[in-house]
């Protein structure tokens, strides 16, 4: 079983529409939409934007459907000087850039209860990823992916962002996904096409880039499965 969570109606439709078989479940006022994609048994949720929601979607999955691997999928923006719009990052580690106790004597990042700041991503599944990208011929970076609740446009904060963590792209729920599967056990992979990269065109039309880079993240996704 393989679970693939997106935070927006637009990353997952591109993979809800080849789905075979498809059945769905509503818990907690999420869809899970379960099939077959590829000759894969999948299940596919739209959990929705922010940490809490990809969390509450992570952790139900898990327990209702036992899946082996998870795969956040999705768009994200980047750091103008890593990356371009269109290129595409996987997530080798993720960080919760707000998470910060750091008036208690911890490093800022670091996550109370396991005690790390950066959580790693399954090796296999980063690889695995990789090599579908490659032979898509896609411009990709392998890197770091921070997470906080916040839409972040301004310059600054993303230069501080990818100082302090050494993070290519930032979005609003891989970490806290990978923490969810990091505490139980589970395999999971981040995949995130650029749509925005602090440039001042990428803010004329958000949503327009967004979309394109949508399909991108469900192509690899696809590539995934299939192989």
């Amino acid at each position: 079983m393989i679970g693939i969570i997106g935070a927006m109606q637009i990353e997952v439709d591109n993979l809800l529409n080849d789905i075979e078989n498809r059945t769905s479940e509503t818990i907690s006022g999420i869809e899970y939409n379960r099939g077959i994609l590829f000759d894969k048994e999948v299940v596919i949720a739209k959990c929705g934007i922010g940490k809490v929601f990809a969390a509450l979607c992570t952790q139900t999955m898990i327990i209702k459907y036992n899946p082996n691997i998870i795969i956040n999928t999705g768009v994200s923006a980047g750091i103008i000087t890593e990356t371009n719009i269109g290129d595409v990052v996987i997530g080798n580690k993720v960080v919760q850039h707000d998470m910060d106790t750091s008036g208690i004597g911890d490093p800022v990042g670091m996550i109370s209860g396991i005690n790390i700041i950066h959580i790693p991503c399954s090796e296999s599944v980063v690889k695995k990823l990789d090599r579908v990208l490659s032979d898509m011929e896609a411009n990709r970076r392998i890197g770091t992916i921070a997470t906080g609740d916040k839409f972040i446009s301004d310059t600054e904060e993303i230069k501080r962002i990818n100082k302090l963590f050494g993070a290519i792209a930032f979005d609003m729920e891989s970490a806290s996904i990978g923490h969810v599967c990091y505490v139980n056990d589970v395999e999971y992979g981040i995949i995130r096409s650029i749509s925005d990269n602090g440039s001042e065109e990428a803010g004329e039309d958000f949503m327009q880039f967004a979309k394109k880079a949508a399909k991108v993240s469900a192509a690899v996704v696809k590539g995934f499965i299939k192989n």
